[in-house]
């Protein structure tokens, strides 16, 4: 499943191809969403805008096609009148003079008003978005204080979008190695040190997958692997599918397992209980 920063770098992409143009074409896969087809031709596209591992258009009068990704979906930008080389099946498409933004295999689509969107059931639970500049890492320790969050285990909680939105599964495993912490920890059981050093590094390393396509491997360190030659499955994490290899720090085997039903990987020299 996509994670918070390959949907905000998807949506960079859509917003540079439609954004602030006429949709001279608006697709629908969906029986149930054929109507808006016809509404949103020939209204401008105001925004696209990602919400954590969601991603909304925005269109001109206060309506927005909401997506969700989930395992399948993905979105292609291409010129007006191309189609990219895909089996997948065009579920939603927004075609301007120029360009065209295409979404293919993913299930959750829907057609809200602002008011709706408000109260949408995935939107209104989601924490601050981990990669918005307006999210500190003081902001995300306060959550991780908080006593609907504290007592429950890390590995579980760095995939619950209440907490931040936009995290999942490798971005965990690699904000769990950085910060020195098992997946079996609770933020109630940390230490001021321990607690700020997990705040920082879930705001670090999210926004560094976002920077660099979702490498997050020390950036010296990436730099050096591919002056070696080493492709990018090589130095593109730290840990995550890493398992049986030397730690990147210290050399001990990295560890894979099993924790709140998807796995991770993790260190057990550089990693406490």
């Amino acid at each position: 499943m996509p994670e918070g920063p390959e949907i905000r770098r998807a949506a960079d992409r859509i917003a540079r191809a439609i954004e602030g143009q006429l949709a001279d074409e608006v697709f629908f896969a969906f029986p149930r969403l054929h109507e808006w087809s016809e509404t949103l031709r020939g209204r401008r596209v105001a925004a696209v805008e990602p919400r954590g591992k969601a991603l909304l258009v925005r269109f001109d009068g206060g309506v927005n096609v909401y997506s969700h990704n989930q395992l399948y979906g993905r979105w292609f930008v291409v010129p007006r009148g191309r189609s990219p080389s895909t089996t997948r099946q065009l579920r939603f498409a927004v075609h301007t003079t120029n360009g065209s933004a295409l979404l293919y295999s993913a299930s959750d689509i829907d057609v809200l008003s602002d008011e709706e969107l408000i109260e949408h059931p995935f939107l209104r639970k989601l924490g601050p978005d981990v990669l918005d500049g307006r999210t500190r890492a003081a902001t995300v320790a306060r959550r991780l204080r908080e006593p609907r969050f504290a007592g429950r285990s890390l590995g579980a909680l760095l995939l619950d979008q209440e907490l931040v939105a936009g995290l999942g599964n490798y971005l965990r495993s690699e904000i769990l190695f950085v910060a020195g912490l098992l997946a079996e920890r609770r933020p109630r059981d940390l230490d001021e040190r321990e607690l700020a050093a997990l705040a920082d590094a879930i705001v670090t390393i999210a926004r560094r997958a976002y920077r660099t396509g979702g490498v997050t491997n020390d950036p010296d360190d990436v730099r050096q692997l591919k002056a070696e030659g080493v492709r990018r499955a090589g130095y593109r994490h730290f840990v995550f599918a890493r398992a049986g290899r030397p730690c990147r720090r210290c050399g001990e085997v990295v560890q894979k397992g099993e924790t709140a039903g998807r796995r991770w990987y993790w260190c057990p020299a550089c990693q406490s209980g």
